[in-house]
């Protein structure tokens, strides 16, 4: 039996699928640490928990000790301590490290959470990635543009999901960016070189050292230039064929990169580019599954439940490699002007025509303010055995629902 502790600061519907996933595995038994009080938990998830601790702080790592050893004595010794959120990795290493738990050790969660630290450690393994400099003034960032050249980066160094990230085109852009976000000793800034070319993921799983797993998805446009254009539509693609040659440089470098950072027994998701000459450039790694709907769509190309995959390996150490049998895409619904949602056009003639193919859709609501995020107000995905099938859709998805946005009068 073993026994585990979840960190899950806040409850919200993604993470609540995880926690409720590894309450469910077989000879689990499995404790929530949240900000959330235990009148807060949904009663099918409180009744499959076998403990409780709620914190003022998921981040702070001596929380996060006092937290399993609270747990400890309600339910015996703690054996793993885990979490699915990127921003938990380091905190959650530093208090395994105290508790003497097993898992990511301290080393490899900076190296996966520090950017500037990770490319370092990339470069230095020969894993090609962008250049980058961690500044902490105005005149290193000068300096760094003049000898990089734009386009650039900025970036904090610990950031997620694309979180404050931004193009810098000019030094008209990169002196706007000193003035807003004016990084200090205390408080650097990354910058790094732009790179151009397709974006896509490495999705994988390593048991030991070794990648025994891994999944490619495609995006279009890249997150950046969908951060920068609040209008633009955009779509991920896992394609059914992995054996395309413009994928041929990461089954090496993907793996490589994994190594170098010390990543074991994880899934982590990978973002890199192929460059218009065809080589391939690591952007950034998390050990962590990966989000916007690709966790989910792993599972419907693979036609298994990957939530519980990776509930099984972080929890017992076992991962049973599926076999690719679809392609799935997700269409993400970004409304077009500002305030809440008006109106929803084209998704019943679209339902007409391809609504065979979806296997999951959250349609925005009436009334929903505008996401604040780069996934937008809603999403659609949709599967099929023909890739072009899963790509035709896709296009006409994004091509023809429109989320129309209005401001309170």
């Amino acid at each position: 039996m073993v026994v585990a502790a979840f960190v899950a600061p806040f409850l919200l519907p993604a993470t609540a699928r995880f926690v409720a996933t590894a309450a469910h595995v077989p000879g689990v038994r499995l404790a929530v640490i949240t900000t959330e009080p235990a009148d807060r938990l949904s009663p099918d998830l409180k009744e499959h928990l076998d403990g409780h601790w709620r914190v003022d702080d998921a981040l702070d790592p001596q929380q996060l000790v006092d937290a399993v050893r609270g747990l400890s004595q309600q339910m015996g010794p703690i054996d793993r301590l885990i979490g699915a959120l990127e921003q938990l990795q380091v905190p959650m290493a530093y208090a395994r490290e105290v508790l003497g738990l097993d898992g990511m050790d301290v080393q490899t969660a900076l190296n996966v959470r520090d950017k500037s630290r990770m490319k370092t450690v990339l470069r230095a393994a020969g894993v090609p990635c962008a250049r980058h400099q961690l500044v902490t003034n105005p005149a290193e960032a000068l300096g760094f543009a003049e000898e990089v050249g734009f386009p650039l980066v900025a970036k904090p160094p610990a950031g997620a999901g694309a979180q404050a990230t931004y193009r810098l085109d000019d030094g008209t852009a990169l002196r706007g960016w000193l003035e807003a976000i004016p990084p200090r000793a205390d408080a650097p800034g990354l910058l790094e070189e732009f790179l151009v070319g397709e974006e896509h993921t490495f999705d994988s799983v390593t048991v030991g050292d070794q990648t025994v797993f891994s999944s490619i998805a495609d995006y279009y446009p890249t997150p950046l230039e969908v951060l920068r254009q609040p209008w633009i539509q955009w779509t991920v693609l896992l394609p059914r064929e992995l054996d395309d040659p413009r994928y041929n440089g990461i089954w090496e470098i993907g793996p490589a990169a994994l190594r170098a950072l010390g990543v074991r027994d994880a899934l982590t998701h990978m973002e890199w580019f192929r460059r218009p000459d065809g080589s391939v450039a690591v952007s950034e790694v998390a050990a962590r599954p990966p989000g916007a709907q690709i966790s989910s769509m792993l599972g419907y190309v693979h036609d298994v439940d990957f939530y519980r995959a990776w509930a099984e390996l972080v929890l017992l150490g076992t991962f049973d490699p599926p076999e690719r049998r679809y392609a799935a895409g997700t269409a993400y619904l970004r409304g077009q002007g500002r305030g809440r949602v008006r109106a929803v056009h084209g998704v019943e003639e679209l339902q007409r025509e391809i609504g065979h193919l979806v296997v999951e859709a959250r349609l925005p609501d009436i009334g929903q303010p505008a996401s604040s995020g780069y996934e937008g107000e809603g999403y659609v995905i949709v599967r099929d055995r023909d890739t072009e099938v899963v790509r035709d859709a896709l296009h006409r998805i994004v091509s023809r629902i429109r989320v129309e946005l209005v401001e309170a009068q």
